[in-house]
């Protein structure tokens, strides 16, 4: 099930964006305070309209359990178009499934709701989880950004991948 942030998020949110781990596909490079992810959980809930994204919350119903966030991002509503970025922060509950179910939810909400043509993503060349999981949701290698990303002090590719909902 895909829900908008709420302030109880706060917590995960803070120790999974400031995993480093998850860094690199994200782009950050510095913590987040607790503070700035309030501001940010606050300011969410305003609609993508004024914002260009949306997060959302992706809770399993048994056991209610947050395991991961969900979204938009770089939203264009006239050229009908928004960016992917996906995150399962809960390692216990990787490769079950649910991130698949959750793009094909937030591709339902994309076309019926915001009336989108189509979804974006990049992802990093070496990470072949991500690019089977798009792959898996109908996404399509469109592209290469060459030396994209500087990782391990190695330049590397990064994969653009398009959706037409």
């Amino acid at each position: 099930m895909l829900r908008a942030c709420e302030p109880d998020d706060l917590p995960l949110m803070y120790e999974w964006e400031n995993n480093t781990n998850n860094w690199l596909l994200s782009d950050t490079v510095k913590p987040f305070s607790k503070y700035t992810l309030s501001e940010y959980i606050q300011q969410d809930q305003s609609d993508i309209f004024t914002t260009k994204q949306q997060r959302f919350v992706i809770q399993l119903f048994q056991p209610l359990k947050t395991i991961g966030f969900i979204d938009l991002y770089q939203y264009d509503p006239v050229h009908r178009r928004a960016g992917v970025g996906i995150l399962i922060g809960d390692e216990t509950e990787r490769k079950k499934g649910y991130a698949v179910e959750s793009i094909e939810c937030l591709k339902n909400y994309a076309r019926q709701t915001l009336n989108l043509h189509q979804l974006f993503c990049y992802i990093q060349a070496s990470n072949k989880a991500s690019i089977k999981l798009f792959q898996q949701s109908g996404f399509t290698s469109v592209g290469v950004l060459k030396d994209w990303l500087i990782y391990n002090q190695k330049p590397e590719d990064v994969m653009l991948y398009q959706h037409l909902l």
